[in-house]
């Protein structure tokens, strides 16, 4: 099975994206329609035609700034306000100009958009301020419809290839990425003038409830391998500690879908079946008051549509149980859980890495450039906070599109053949045991380091005790971990990037001496937030000596203003009865 050669080959191209979920096949496809002569590839570790966040589909945008509904000025000050200041306003306002005109051209792919008896987009208010959720009747052919147009642009897809690590120049810009086949293991050198990162979040860092390794909210497939690269790269990554925490079914691996439920009357109530909170928009204050409410007497937190009528359920259920996770229905019936008779538990997912639900991704600017040259991000994995898919796909698109530009004054980079030998070496160093420890048992000890010591609220010694118990994972990895195929050692670089992501959350957990985004990084022995010290981003990166290292970076001045008695907008989400 999967036999492991040692293989290698080398290939040339302009823009090399890498990540076939969201962002990747945007960026790539914008940037053949804009240079037909360039030649793109599209690297996938699984297959493009499925694969990603959305890889079974989406229910909705959650996100769309439509004329008439709501303006990308408006769209600026609720992110701003959600992400508790801590925002560059500027790739947040392009995002706000372009989606739009995104939205209409899915929409020509064949992606159908809930609309109105006069056949305008039938948007719908669930977040704190504006109006910006659109539903997607038809949310299911979304990668279909987005693979038949990376078809017809005739991007260059290379399928089963798992890019381990990014080469630079002499210079310190881009030169292209190292992959393996995930099917045989050899080795594709890539050279490229520019390389796009759209791999998705750090959805396995911490272990779910359930105690399923791939029982994640987030695609099991997107282990944080670009978090990994970019880090090794010497990229800056920001705000790390805001980690990505989402309200959920409890013992099911998706979410509790407010955006889907909130527009039809469903709310998040308590065991008595009150509303608790005001808005059901994932912030981390609105998670939070969640925990604070999991935690209390009237725990446990259910989904409650118990009271709304038949016909609007049977809607609810049209979508929920056919789009994105069609599981949900069969799972909901083995429970015996009907959502006229009762409540539907909810609990609180694992943590992990994701700027498309918080704001922790690879430090970027409003054209998705990151700190080094000729490197790019896009999707969940930039810092562009509150992303979700259609900022993947607007980011994604504007990554593809400056890229071209990028391309047109530089040649291919040098490369270090030295340094494709070592990271040979290290990729296939499990491979050379003949007796060791599975990935998948190393994965299981780190993800419940990460779950025993860096789950919030964060303690120091705890998150101490991590980095030494983490280390001592690390050791066992590095040299005792035996693979026996090439789906083995695809698992086994996943879970190298997932020890790197967990040794981020600890360093970047432990560099910000506050509480700030509500339960995201809340710190039992800093509880209070200070902007006085910590009105800032904070960015993580590899130092020339391997070092992690961590630095502040000045928030840049607002464009759009928030007047003093918005600021705390989201502070402000317990329904009056139930404030102490």
């Amino acid at each position: 099975m999967d036999e492991i050669n040692e293989g290698s080959s080398q290939v040339e191209c302009d823009i090399l994206v890498i990540g076939g979920g969201t962002a990747g096949p945007m960026a790539a496809y914008k940037a053949k329609r804009k240079n037909p002569n360039a030649k793109v590839i599209l690297l996938e570790k699984a297959n493009v035609k499925r694969s990603g966040a959305i890889s079974m589909g989406m229910d909705g945008l959650n996100n769309a700034v439509i004329p008439g509904h709501s303006t990308p000025e408006q769209y600026v000050k609720e992110i701003t306000i959600a992400n508790d200041g801590i925002c560059d306003q500027k790739p947040v306002l392009k995002y706000a100009e372009r989606c739009f005109d995104i939205i209409q051209e899915l929409d020509k792919f064949g992606i159908r958009f809930l609309k109105d008896e006069n056949g305008e987009y039938d948007v719908k208010k669930v977040h704190h301020i504006g109006t910006y959720v659109l539903p997607m009747p038809n949310g299911d052919t979304v990668k279909k419809s987005l693979y038949r147009q990376l078809r017809s642009a005739k991007i260059l897809i290379s399928n089963r290839y798992m890019a381990t690590r990014l080469l630079k120049g002499n210079d310190g810009r881009i030169a292209g990425a190292i992959a393996v086949n995930t099917r045989n293991a050899e080795f594709l050198i890539i050279r490229a003038k520019s390389v796009i990162l759209s791999m998705g979040a750090a959805g396995r860092l911490g272990m779910p409830t359930s105690g399923y390794l791939y029982g994640t909210y987030e695609n099991a497939a997107n282990s944080g391998d670009g978090y990994a690269m970019a880090y090794h790269s010497g990229a800056a990554l920001a705000n790390l500690e805001c980690y990505q925490i989402n309200p959920l079914i409890k013992d099911y691996n998706g979410p509790a879908c407010a955006y889907v439920a909130g527009p039809f009357g469903g709310y998040t109530a308590n065991n008595e079946g009150m509303r608790f909170i005001e808005c059901d928009y994932w912030s981390g204050q609105m998670m939070q008051e969640f925990y604070n409410e999991l935690q209390s007497g009237k725990g446990p937190v259910f989904l409650k549509l118990n009271h709304l009528a038949d016909e609007t359920i049977s809607e609810i259920e049209n979508t929920l149980h056919t789009v994105e996770r069609p599981t949900r229905g069969l799972f909901q019936k083995n429970r015996k859980n009907d959502y006229r008779d009762g409540m539907i538990e909810m609990h609180i997912s694992e943590i992990g890495f994701c700027s498309g639900h918080s704001a922790s991704g690879v430090f970027v600017d409003d054209n998705a450039k990151t700190t080094i040259p000729g490197l790019y991000a896009a999707g969940d994995m930039a810092s562009v906070p509150h992303n979700y898919m259609l900022g993947a796909f607007t980011n994604g698109a504007i990554a593809g599109e400056d890229a071209v530009n990028y391309i047109k004054e530089v040649d291919l980079a040098d490369i270090d053949e030295f340094e494709i030998e070592a990271e040979k070496e290290r990729v296939l160093a499990p491979t050379k045991r003949n007796d060791g420890i599975p990935p998948n048992q190393i994965e299981f000890k780190t993800r419940r380091l990460v779950n025993d010591y860096l789950q919030p609220p964060k303690v120091t010694k705890k998150m101490l005790l991590a980095q030494e118990r983490l280390a001592e994972v690390r050791n066992v990895m590095e040299n005792e971990m035996l693979v026996t195929n090439a789906h083995e050692l695809m698992r086994s670089l996943e879970v190298s990037s997932i020890m790197d992501c967990a040794d981020m959350a600890a360093h970047a957990s432990l560099h910000r001496t506050e509480s700030r985004w509500g339960l995201y990084h809340n710190r039992a022995d800093f509880p209070k937030k200070d902007d006085e010290n910590w009105f800032c981003h904070t960015l993580l990166s590899k130092n020339n000596k391997g070092q992690m290292v961590s630095q502040k970076q000045d928030v840049e001045p607002y464009i759009i203003p928030i007047n003093d008695d918005e600021k705390e907008a989201y502070d402000n989400q317990r329904i009056q009865t139930f404030k102490k």
